[in-house]
C-alpha cells in the first residue's frame, strides 16, 4: 500500500484524473481485476543525444507504473522536433537536420533501457512522423523507376520511382504501425484533420501558457508553427489511442502541462475517453537555479562514467540535497524527510550525506561495485589529495591548442564549452599548479584538472 501511494504522490506536482478513473485502473491492475493494457504516454523530442538525471525523474516513474502492469509508450517525436517545443524558451529554436534527429533518436532507445523495461509486453515505441508525414513527402532515392511486385510476388509493374504509386508503396513499407507493430490499417493525420481540429481551439486558449505572454508582453516575436505545437501534441494522443486501443495518462515535466492538457481536449473532441495527465516535478541543475539542462550545462547524463557521475553530485548545492534524495534516488520518503530535519538541526555533514546520495545514484546506472569504486576514487583525489589511476592519456599535434585537447579528452563536447572552460579558469596544469587563461595555449606534457573532478594527461 506504502508504494502505491508513492506511485501516486513521489515526485507528482500535478495529476489531473477526474473521478480516479485512472488510479481505479491501476489499482485493479495490481490486484489482478483489470485485464486490459494500461498505456502510458512519454513522448520526447530527439533535440539532444543525451538523457540526464532530470528525465530519469520521469523514467524512474514510469518504471514504477511498469512494475504496476502498466505498458509505456515511448513517443519519439521525430516529426514535431523539426517545429520545436517552444517551452522554455525565449526565443525560436534552430531547425534541426534529420540526420542529427536519427543520431539522437537512436541514443534515446539505448538510454532509456538503463531504466524502462522494454519487454514488450510493458514496452513499445514509435515516431510521430508515423501519422503525419504524407505520402507526397517522401522522395523515392533508388533510381528513375521501381519495379512494385503483388503479394504473391507474381505479378509486377514498372514505374517511375516518384510517382504517385512508387511513393504509396513506399509509404505503406514504411509504416511502424504495420510493419512494427503489426496494425492491420494506417492511421494518419491530413491536413483537413488539423484544420477541423483547430476549429474547436481558440486562440484566447492557445496564449494561455506562460512563455507565449512573456514574449507578448516584451514585444518579442511569436511564430505560428510554435502556437501550433501543443495543438500536434494533443492529437499525439488521440493518434495512440487509436493504434493502441487506449492512452490512459500522459506524463511529462510541470512545463508540459499545458501540452498535456491539450491531449484531453483533443481526445474529447475526437469522443475517445481522455487521458489522465501526471506533472513530474522538474530537477533543478548543478547551478541550483535553473532546471537540468544540457544546454546551461548543469546535467549528470544517465550515461556520465561513475567517477564524472560521482564527482557532480557531490558538487550539488546543500539545500537540494533533500529534493535530490526524493527525485533521483530510491531513498524512502519517510528517510527523506528525516534528512532535511538533520540538515535543518546541524547534526549531520552536508558533505556525508552528498557521498551517501552519489553512491547511491551511481550504482543505479552503473552497479554497487562501480559506486563503491567511485566513491573510494573520490576520497583519495579529494580527502587524500591523490590522482585518479586511469587518467586518460591525450596526444595532439603541435597546431592543436587548449580548446582542441580538452574535446579530444572528453572533458568539454564542442568547443563553445571549451573556451568557457578556459575562461572560468577551470583548467589546472597540476605538475607546476598554474591555470590556463590562454585559449592559444600548446599544452606540455603532464597532468591537467579540469574543475574539480576530470582529469587528463598529455603525452
Amino acid at each position: 500500500m506504502k508504494k502505491n501511494e508513492d506511485l501516486f504522490s513521489r515526485g507528482v506536482a500535478n495529476f489531473v484524473d477526474p473521478d480516479n478513473t485512472f488510479q481505479r485502473k491501476v489499482e485493479a491492475k495490481i490486484n489482478g481485476e483489470y485485464k486490459q493494457d494500461i498505456v502510458i504516454k512519454w513522448g520526447a523530442d530527439p533535440t539532444r543525444p543525451d538523457i540526464h538525471l532530470g528525465h530519469a525523474v520521469i523514467l524512474r516513474k514510469l518504471r514504477a507504473f511498469q512494475d504496476a502492469g502498466c505498458k509505456v509508450i515511448f513517443l519519439i517525436g521525430d516529426y514535431t522536433t523539426q517545429i520545436g517545443d517552444p517551452t522554455g524558451k525565449s526565443k525560436v529554436r534552430p531547425e534541426i537536420s534529420q540526420a542529427e534527429i536519427e543520431a539522437n533518436m537512436k541514443t534515446y532507445l539505448e538510454q532509456v533501457g538503463k531504466i524502462l523495461n522494454t519487454d514488450p509486453s510493458v514496452f513499445s515505441w514509435i515516431r510521430n512522423s508515423d501519422w503525419f508525414t504524407s505520402i507526397t513527402d517522401l522522395t523515392a532515392d533508388v533510381g528513375t523507376t521501381v519495379t512494385i511486385k503483388d503479394q504473391e510476388n507474381k505479378n509486377h509493374i514498372t514505374v517511375d520511382a516518384n510517382s504517385f504509386v512508387a511513393k504509396a508503396t513506399l509509404f505503406e513499407g514504411t509504416r511502424m504501425q504495420k510493419n512494427i507493430l503489426q496494425k492491420k490499417g494506417i492511421h494518419t493525420v491530413s491536413f483537413s484533420r488539423v484544420l477541423s481540429t483547430l476549429r474547436h481551439i481558440t486562440h484566447s486558449r492557445l496564449i494561455e501558457r506562460d512563455m507565449f505572454k512573456d514574449r507578448i508582453a516584451k514585444g518579442e516575436e511569436l511564430y505560428m508553427h510554435e502556437m501550433m505545437y501543443p495543438v500536434l501534441q494533443g492529437i499525439d494522443s488521440s493518434l495512440l489511442a487509436n493504434i493502441y486501443g487506449t492512452c490512459d495518462l500522459e506524463i511529462g515535466g510541470t512545463d508540459q502541462l499545458f501540452n498535456m492538457l491539450m491531449g484531453r481536449d483533443v481526445m474529447k473532441m475526437n469522443n475517445q475517453e481522455q487521458q489522465s495527465v501526471m506533472a513530474i516535478d522538474l530537477l533543478e541543475g548543478l547551478d541550483g537555479k535553473e532546471k537540468m539542462s544540457k544546454s546551461l550545462d548543469n546535467y549528470i547524463g544517465v550515461t556520465d562514467e561513475p567517477n564524472d557521475m560521482y564527482g557532480k553530485v557531490m558538487s550539488v548545492p546543500d539545500a537540494l540535497i533533500p529534493r535530490y534524495f526524493a527525485l533521483a534516488s530510491y531513498t524512502p520518503l519517510s528517510e527523506v524527510e528525516e534528512i532535511k530535519n538533520s540538515l535543518a538541526s546541524t547534526n549531520v555533514n552536508p558533505r556525508d550525506l552528498k557521498m551517501r546520495l552519489a553512491k547511491e545514484i551511481v550504482a543505479i546506472y552503473h552497479g554497487e561495485k562501480a559506486a563503491a569504486d567511485a566513491e573510494q576514487n573520490f576520497v583519495d583525489t579529494f580527502s587524500k589529495g591523490k590522482i585518479p589511476e586511469n587518467v586518460s592519456e591525450v596526444a595532439f599535434s603541435l597546431d592543436e591548442n587548449v580548446v582542441d585537447v580538452l574535446i579530444k579528452s572528453g572533458c568539454a563536447v564542442s568547443k563553445t564549452e571549451a573556451r568557457r572552460l578556459v575562461e572560468n579558469g577551470a583548467v589546472t596544469f597540476l605538475d607546476t599548479d598554474t591555470k590556463i587563461t590562454d585559449m592559444t595555449k600548446i599544452l606540455e606534457k603532464g597532468t591537467y584538472r579540469v574543475g574539480k573532478i576530470r582529469f587528463f594527461k598529455v603525452v
